[in-house]
């Protein structure tokens, strides 16, 4: 094993002058290995980052699952839910649910001097978190919701507020139909704050206000409410925690009005789009894996081609196929080993840059984000280096049997 690697070493290290062709081959072999490394872990950290960011962003609006009335499907207005100590009961056992949440729509009009714009009015109470729209509060503050008094305050988002040209602390009137009667009803609120979650699909429709205030547009009682927000402690508990709630709430005697609905089925389209990406991502793997294939396959080759009179001498020194294959072999592993550390040294380096400074920016309205978003994952970092290590030396193995076939007299005399 000692004189496979001291000879395969000096291969690895051997300097250019008469070898006219092998050294360059084995730059281009290290750099097409290391470029493969660098697309795939970059392709693999983009994406994990785009679905960690956008998904955020739904799950603020949105929340992993949501529990409705079913009898109107997903709609901004629908029959209320009736959060009693049934409902709360069903919640309270399920495993994963860290927080939930009561909250109520309403359609309005915002009207101005000069404009108007239809939107859902979100009605929030003292137990909503808020931690969402605090991280992209722009400007004004987020007031102090409240479920037993109306405080006056509206949280618009930046596209709303451009488009009907407000600032905070300017007073607006909202109009809402009352279905009950036919008649218009007007609230006057002021502008508390502006928040941008370049999320355009919600920030052009979801306007914040307080609970008691759409509870009392509604005629709707204080246990009374549009749904039910849940948070997870995780987004893969989703699926699980879905299962139980859909035999607890779905077909329960008690509750069979109401349905519970997944964060996916609520915003369907966004979720679809993430899901091309996978695929994208998918073709990118297996493409970079054949490049860097053939790259190791043909940098060995050339090696093994240049060195034929080199193998001959070995043979006729006693040494077999095995030998000289494992010569090839671990010079080949020096060469993907080389590629595979520069590859990620690069590949990180990058991730690190552009997740701490945001180089890289991106247009938000197309995006949803404002910068290409990064997530490290290392157990992908890891298998994608394993991936690579595993084919190239499939590849390695089968190129060494092409220089082991000949004698030592032909191999000598190779020109």
């Amino acid at each position: 094993m000692r004189f496979k690697f001291f000879i395969a070493k000096r291969i690895y290290k051997a300097k250019s002058g008469n070898n006219t062709f092998s050294r360059p081959a084995i730059v281009v072999a290290i750099a097409g290995i290391s470029v493969g490394i660098i697309v795939m872990i970059l392709s693999v950290s983009v994406v994990l980052g785009f679905k960690r960011e956008v998904g955020e962003k739904v799950v603020g609006f949105k929340s992993h699952i949501q529990i409705l009335n079913h009898h109107q499907g997903i709609e901004a207005e629908m029959e209320p839910v009736l959060v009693d100590d049934s409902l709360i009961k069903i919640l309270n056992k399920a495993s994963h649910i860290v927080k939930y949440q009561v909250f109520a729509n309403k359609t309005g009009l915002i009207k101005t001097n000069d404009d108007f714009k239809g939107v859902v009015i979100k009605g929030v109470g003292e137990g909503y978190s808020m931690d969402f729209f605090q991280k992209y509060l722009v400007q004004g503050s987020i007031p102090c919701f409240s479920s037993e008094k109306s405080s006056q305050a509206i949280l618009l988002s930046l596209t709303n507020a451009n488009e009907l040209k407000l600032k905070v602390h300017d007073k607006v009137l909202v109009y809402f139909f009352d279905s009950s009667n036919s008649n218009i009803r007007a609230r006057k609120l002021e502008v508390a704050g502006i928040f941008d979650t370049h999320l355009d699909e919600f920030d052009s429709q979801v306007c914040i206000t307080d609970i008691y205030t759409v509870r009392k547009l509604n005629s709707w009682n204080t246990k009374e409410s549009t749904g039910v927000e849940i948070i997870l402690d995780n987004v893969y508990n989703v699926s699980k925690t879905m299962n139980y709630l859909i035999e607890s709430v779905n077909h329960g005697d008690l509750l069979n009005n109401y349905s519970a609905y997944s964060m996916y089925e609520l915003s369907p389209a966004i979720f679809s789009w993430l899901d091309i990406l996978d695929m994208n991502v998918v073709m990118i793997l297996v493409l970079m894996m054949v490049i860097g294939g053939f790259t190791v396959m043909a940098g060995l080759l050339i090696v093994m081609l240049e060195r034929i009179q080199m193998i001959g001498l070995l043979k006729a020194l006693g040494c077999n196929n095995n030998t000289i294959r494992g010569i090839f072999s671990g010079f080949a592993v020096m060469l993907v080993g080389k590629g595979i550390i520069v590859g990620d040294f690069i590949a990180l380096l990058f991730c690190t840059i552009q997740k701490l400074f945001s180089v890289v920016k991106l247009d938000p309205s197309t995006y949803y984000i404002d910068a290409v978003p990064i997530e490290i994952n290392w157990l992908y970092v890891l298998l994608i280096n394993v991936g690579v290590a595993v084919i190239s030396s499939v590849i390695i193995f089968g190129s060494s049997f092409m220089m082991s076939i000949k004698g030592p007299s032909t191999t000598m005399k190779w020109d």
